[in-house]
Formats: structure tokens, sequence, C-alpha cells
């Protein structure tokens, strides 16, 4: 009786979500509706009626259901407040900016901005109501979750609820070790939700196995191993089941369109950014009169070295001394004024459009590393080389799902999530979730101060990838 009750109040919980967000769907849409037929409609070169009306509502709805998708909007459950506004108000933006360009060819002249910057204000709004009303609806309407942590080597992961605020979504119970847990499986039928953390597979599989067959919902850490065999080609052979995996092999058709994309994307990008890069140039030089641009050793595809370029953010002569350096922030006294700006904003990396121009990196991929510091880490954890079976990107799955110090291990599974299912939707996807990140503090964070590396994370992290 207790598993039925589970399964419909897991239905009803998903029904009733899907409902609150068709909500939002519908709020952030009936400002543009207002907008449109208030003005846009009546201007348009050929008149559009009523089914073209419903068209560019359609339209509009959809844009921006894909970017809140992208943006993580309608994550009540998992996001404070303030993400699910932010994440609202982009998706809204780009939504806006999107229509805006369509109703520009409809009426064929640029049209006047200020009904659609009149309706931008109340999707604020609408956002800001949305998120304060459905937030706290959820975690009246539904309890938090009771939760067991197993783990073996790897600890904490309690900790980062409460870093994370989520102590409303998931009430941990109990913080067992590996072996206690498969001496006690029957505990697990006392909760909702299991996390597993850095635990063999053996071990792993035996409590899967046990979570699946009752209907225990999971979360499990995945581990080097488990990434690459997401990327198998599953296939037949013997009349036996099997899985193809092999090195990063991409289809020609895709490396020829990714390819295409990065010439066209770049190409545009150079030209619009040209002014921002021009003000750039000339704050650097006039700071203190040295080089505008710094030129740093980066590995690429197969390890091959390039220069990376970069408007220099930090003092002429930062690493006089030889020794490679993570930053550690904005508190590092390496950095200038000028570069304190322009690595908020991101903007030191612009010149980094002419590598791809060149084709030293793509737009999408792995974070190109230097060197000295890849060799640290590989003597840590030797599969941080496979990073390079695809060529160096400006943006990738771990920089938008990471941090500035996500320790290496977990940035490498993130890339090599990545490389097992190449895509251009996936590279697109990458692209636009990356606008989401530029603007928050906590992708720019830097290592601990004193620290060279995120080597201190990396030892402990590649502990639990021993088997």
């Amino acid at each position: 009786m207790d598993k039925k009750n589970n399964i419909n109040g897991g239905l009803m919980h998903d029904v009733l979500l899907r409902l609150v967000k068709l909500i939002n769907l519908i709020c952030i849409t009936i400002p543009f509706v207002c907008c449109w037929y208030g003005y846009y409609a009546k201007r348009v070169a050929i008149p559009f009626y009523r089914r073209g009306n419903w068209m560019m509502i359609f339209i509009f709805m959809i844009i921006y259901f894909i970017f809140a998708r992208i943006y993580d909007a309608f994550l009540v459950s998992l996001n404070r407040i303030s993400e699910m506004i932010y994440s609202q108000v982009l998706a809204a933006l780009m939504t806006d900016g999107i229509i805006y360009l369509i109703i520009t060819m409809l009426m064929r002249k640029l049209p006047n901005v200020l009904p659609g910057i009149g309706a931008v204000f109340f999707q604020v709004l609408m956002a800001v109501l949305w998120s304060l009303l459905a937030h706290k609806w959820y975690f009246h309407v539904f309890s938090p979750q009771k939760t067991i942590i197993v783990y073996d080597v790897r600890e904490g992961m309690e900790k980062l609820i409460h870093e994370y605020d989520l102590v409303k979504k998931f009430e941990v119970k109990e913080v067992m070790q590996v072996k206690d847990c498969l001496k006690h499986l029957d505990k697990l039928d006392e909760v909702e939700t299991v996390f597993l953390s850095g635990i063999h597979s053996h071990d792993r599989n035996i409590i899967l196995k046990y979570c699946v067959e009752r209907d225990i919902r999971t979360y499990v850490i995945p581990r080097v191993g488990d990434v690459i065999m997401s990327g198998a080609r599953r296939m037949h052979m013997f009349h036996l089941p099997m899985l193809r995996i092999e090195r990063y092999n991409p289809p020609p058709e895709y490396l020829f369109m990714k390819r295409l994309s990065d010439l066209i994307i770049a190409g545009f990008a150079a030209v619009v950014l040209s002014p921002v890069m021009l003000v750039t140039a000339i704050a650097v030089k006039a700071y203190d009169g040295g080089p505008v641009f710094y030129s740093q050793t980066r590995l690429t595809k197969d390890g091959k070295e390039f220069g990376v370029l970069k408007f220099r953010s930090m003092k002429v002569n930062a690493e006089q001394d030889g020794i490679a350096r993570l930053s550690s922030g904005e508190n590092d006294p390496r950095i200038t004024p000028v570069g304190r700006v322009i690595r908020k904003c991101r903007i030191d990396e612009l010149p980094q459009i002419f590598n791809i121009l060149r084709g030293d990196m793509s737009i999408v991929g792995p974070r190109p590393e230097r060197p000295s510091i890849a060799a640290e880490y590989e003597k840590v954890m030797p599969e941080f080389r496979l990073r390079l079976q695809a060529k160096a990107g400006l943006t990738g799955y771990a920089q938008v799902y990471g941090k500035y110090n996500t320790s290496p291990y977990d940035k490498l599974q993130m890339d090599l999530m990545y490389i097992s299912h190449p895509s251009i939707l996936d590279d697109l996807w990458i692209m636009f979730a990356t606008v989401k990140i530029l603007f928050l503090p906590s992708s720019t964070e830097g290592v601990a101060e004193g620290h060279l590396t995120a080597m201190d994370q990396a030892a402990v992290s590649c502990e639990e990838d021993q088997e």
C-alpha cells in the first residue's frame, strides 16, 4: 500500500508542478500579448489577422520555453528564488530579442523599442511574483524527502545540501558508510531518496538494484568509468547485447558543421564586438603602458600546444618566478584594476575569437589547460589527459555547470560527459547556457589563496576512482 501511495504521490507531484510551470509560461507571455496587440500588430507590413496573431504568440511561448529549460528557470525545488528570477528574466530577454528581430522583418524597418521595454518591465514583475509564490507553494505542499547519504571515500554530501540551501528539499536522516549500508539494506526502505557518493561499482550496483526494485529515487555521483560508459554505442554481436566504446570519433558531418558554425559565429562576434575590444585595448594600455594582449601556452586536441590569446588582466611579469599559478580570485594582488573589470565581465577572453578563427580552438569544448598544470594533475589522476580527445573550447560543459574552482576531477567528468555525446544541439545548448553564467560571481571564484592549482581538491576527488 505504501509503495502504491508513493507512486500516486509522485504522479500528483509531477502533474501539479507542470501546471505551475504552465502558469509561469502564461504569465511571461501576457505582457508580450498586450504589447503585440496594443502596438506592433497594427504596424506590420501585411496585417496578420487572427491566425497570424496567434502564431506570433505561439512562437513567443515556444522560444521562451526553450530558453527557460536551458537556464533551468522552472526548477522550483532546487533553485533559490533569486536564481529562478534571474533565469526567467534572462530567458524572457533572449526571447524578446529574437521576437524583436522577427517584428523588424515583418515591419521592414526598425520598430519603436519602447513598447517592448514596457513589456520587459512587466515580465520582470511577473517573474518575481511567480518565483515567490511558486517557491512558497512548493515547500508548503510537499514535505522534504527523507534522505540517506551513502559514501565510501567521498564524504561531505550533507554539507553540500546545506551549502546549496536544499534542506527543504532533502531531509537527511542518516549518513552511512557503504559497508554499513550493505549490512542493513532494509534501512533504505524508510526513505524516499538516496545519494551515493564515491562508491565502487560492485557495492553501488547492489544498492542501485535494491533502490530501483523498491522505487527509491537515487542520485549517483559518477566516476570517470561511468562517464566513459555513458557514451557507449548499443549493438548486438554473436546474438549477445554489447556496448562498443571507442575514442572520441564523431562523424565527419558533425565536425564540418561544428567548424562552419565556429567560423560564422566567431566572425560575426569579431565584427560586432570590435568596439568593445578596441576600448578594452586602450584601457589596458593606458593603465600601465604594458602590452595589451597576453599569450599563454595551452593544450588542445591530442596534446598539441598553441598560444591562447587574452587581454592582459594582470601586472606585467606577474609570473616572473616562472611558476604557473591559477588565479585566487578577485583578491589576487597580481590583477590590475582594469583587469578586475574585464575579468568580471569576461571581456579578457574575447581575443580567443581569433584563436577560434585560426582553428586552434572551437567555441564549445574542454577549456584548454596549461601544460605545467595539466602535468601536475596527471600525476594524481592520469585520466586527466582524456580531455585532450577533443579540440579545446572557449566555453564548455564544465564552465556552464561548474565553477572556476570546481575540482579538476569533477571538471574532468563534465568534459568527458560532453565528449561522450557530440552533438550540434548540445553545442548550441551550451552556447546559450554560457550567457547565464557571465554575470554569476560563483563562476569566477578562484582557487584557495596560497595554492598554485586546485590539486588539493584533485587529490581528494581522484582517490574515489581507484579500485
